[in-house]
């Protein structure tokens, strides 16, 4: 235990792996502005989800869930160490909203990278088909639309982004509390 500690130490930097809002740079630099993208990276035995209702997005927030012969894409991040506890903040981790784990991430290569991720602490009721999600939810038309463009942006498989366009939102498209305006719908 204690060489862990001390090679953490002397990292002055953490891999966090995003799958939701945070895929997109705008707003993962918001909190974070020493975050670098590392590239895309797929966590397996978990599903995407939404549960908790978000009213700075509007709408459901995203978590994985784990489930045996799933796959969740998201990007890496290189991230100060610094900034983790603006990280934590923003994921609600004081208000036991989300948790941090530690998982490994497979990268496109076949290489595992260990990462730090989120996840909701309450644990949605498992859907077969993400396009029957209960309207209470579905997350909102921006907060989704930010999860396409950052998988876009992150160069996500083809075959996931598909897959993210698939989900219902619950239509709103107003403001975000955010501390941006992302300017992504109309």
């Amino acid at each position: 235990m204690r060489v862990t500690s001390q090679i953490l130490a002397m990292s002055k930097t953490f891999s966090y792996f995003a799958y939701g809002s945070n895929l997109l740079s705008k707003r993962i630099h918001i909190n974070n502005p020493s975050a670098v993208l590392v590239g895309p990276g797929k966590l397996l035995d978990h599903r995407l989800d939404f549960l908790t209702y978000s009213k700075r997005w509007g709408g459901a927030s995203a978590t994985i869930v784990p489930m045996k012969n799933s796959h969740v894409w998201g990007a890496i991040w290189e991230i100060d160490n610094d900034h983790m506890k603006c990280l934590d903040n923003q994921e609600g981790v004081q208000d036991n909203l989300y948790f941090a784990k530690t998982v490994e991430i497979v990268l496109p290569n076949g290489e595992k990278r260990t990462c730090r991720v989120y996840q909701q602490t309450a644990t949605p009721e498992h859907v077969d088909d993400i396009k029957e999600l209960p309207k209470d939810r579905q997350p909102s038309t921006v907060y989704l639309t930010t999860i396409i463009l950052g998988a876009e942006e992150s160069c996500l498989p083809d075959d996931y982004r598909e897959y993210l366009k698939s989900i219902p939102d619950n239509g709103y498209k107003g403001k975000v509390d955010i501390g941006l305006d992302l300017k992504i719908v109309d």
